[in-house]
């Protein structure tokens, strides 16, 4: 069965657009103009991925009052913005909220198509059959990736897959300096610096708060990031 993608677009004539080159890639798509629209849908079938304009009829941040409802229905579903909406405060605000990715709306359809794409191969990868890397323990840090359940000191943490991915990649090797590109890599994703950062920032304030004393993550400046030993 195809993934079903969702897009919540006020712009009739860019939506089409979107709808169109992704029904060419072989995946069911559904429009919504509105965010209302976009709930009735979600709430009777979750999408596998969902593709959000910010601004959305006449509400200026219906995008995000939408990822966050979205959000809250599932940990798991890749969320993608797709906004001509460019300044680093909606960024983080957006990736703030559970985004998966952030996008402008001068990315080229190749490209967007591997932003997907790389979603989907990272939750693939998550539910295949579990294999001994799929269990990762270091101290009070755990990372099942095979059910894409990360826990602290036995107490869960609700992070999304992108945020599992990065978690995975930094601990698998404690101490070692891990610059974007890597973490991209081995993260399996395909973003920017300022995406990784706010990623970054997003997964420490989830750990600091089941645990306010959390500092295993380490910012080295100017190489990149580096998980410390609890």
């Amino acid at each position: 069965m195809s993934r079903l993608i969702a897009i919540v677009e006020d712009d009739l004539s860019i939506r089409e657009n979107y709808a169109d080159a992704l029904r060419k890639q072989g995946y069911q798509v559904t429009c919504h103009a509105d965010r209302a629209a976009a709930m009735r849908a979600f709430a009777a079938r979750l999408p596998n991925l969902a593709i959000i304009d910010i601004g959305l009829a006449d509400e200026i941040d219906g995008g995000f009052e939408l990822c966050r409802a979205l959000r809250a229905m599932s940990a798991t579903i890749p969320i993608i913005f797709l906004t001509a909406r460019d300044s680093d405060i909606d960024t983080v605000s957006g990736l703030r909220m559970g985004a998966d990715d952030y996008l402008t709306k001068d990315i080229s359809l190749p490209h967007l198509l591997a932003r997907i794409a790389a979603l989907f191969r990272r939750l693939d990868a998550a539910q295949s059959p579990a294999a001994a890397d799929d269990m990762l323990e270091r101290g009070k840090l755990v990372v099942d990736s095979s059910r894409m359940r990360v826990t602290w000191a036995a107490a869960p943490v609700d992070l999304t897959v992108t945020e599992i991915w990065i978690v995975h990649a930094l601990a698998r090797h404690p101490g070692h300096v891990k610059h974007r590109e890597q973490l991209m890599r081995d993260a399996r994703m395909v973003v920017d610096d300022t995406t990784v950062t706010s990623h970054i920032k997003r997964i420490r304030r989830k750990f600091v708060e089941v645990d306010p004393g959390f500092d295993c993550i380490e910012t080295v400046y100017g190489m990149g990031y580096r998980w410390k030993s609890a």
